[in-house]
């Protein structure tokens, strides 16, 4: 969800020259910047790295919800498949800037009774320590989708649906827990372009950094 409503945006941007999709199957998107790569296996991008080079920037958009899953498999998905990309782009790239998708309440210290939030802990200070020239992290908490972007999943998109209404209401109430994929998106080039404040982003910076 993350990702559609980022890849609109870069293709709206007149800051954005090119882009480059890597996935497991086609995005379904056709626009004279953008290509894409279709990888079997997102552990391994041996067969495709040399795409990669001269990239200015990475929007790591992929996640997956915890539920159901036990702290191994969440940790194969969300850790093990991240920093394989993360490797594979910092090995023929240089100077790019690195900017990762997490969420609201991961646990930096890396401890604490939230499964997920350990994880996605794991995965940021991980990044960190990488030889990239900037990396930022994002924690979204609610995340509108706009624009036509919907998620996979069924039970998210009734929530947004009877949400949907109250955001623009809740973005002013309470500007840290609500952005939206556009914002998101339009974060994501700022920060690519111009850097932030400061390493770690919530909402409130995310909107702030949109607007």
């Amino acid at each position: 969800m993350v990702g559609s409503g980022s890849l609109i945006e870069c293709l709206d941007s007149e800051e954005v020259r090119e882009v480059l999709v890597v996935g497991r199957r086609s995005c379904g998107v056709e626009h004279e910047k953008l290509s894409e790569v279709i990888v079997d296996d997102m552990f391994d991008y041996s067969a495709v790295q040399a795409r990669f080079a001269g990239a200015d920037a990475c929007f790591f958009c992929l996640g997956i919800s915890s539920a159901g899953m036990s702290e191994q498999e969440y940790h194969r998905i969300t850790y093990e498949l991240t920093v394989a990309a993360a490797e594979s782009l910092a090995a023929v790239t240089d100077g790019m800037t690195f900017c990762y998708i997490s969420g609201a309440g991961a646990y930096s210290s890396e401890e604490g009774p939230m499964m997920w939030a350990r994880v996605r802990g794991r995965v940021e200070n991980k990044l960190a320590e990488m030889d990239f020239d900037a990396t930022w992290i994002f924690r979204p908490g609610f995340i509108q989708p706009v624009r036509g972007v919907r998620s996979r999943t069924a039970l998210y998109n009734a929530v947004y649906t009877v949400g949907g209404p109250f955001t623009p209401l809740l973005s002013r109430i309470a500007p840290s827990l609500v952005t939206t994929t556009k914002r998101i998106g339009r974060a994501l080039i700022r920060v690519a372009r111009d850097g932030a404040a400061h390493r770690v982003l919530n909402n409130r910076d995310i909107n702030r950094l949109a607007e």
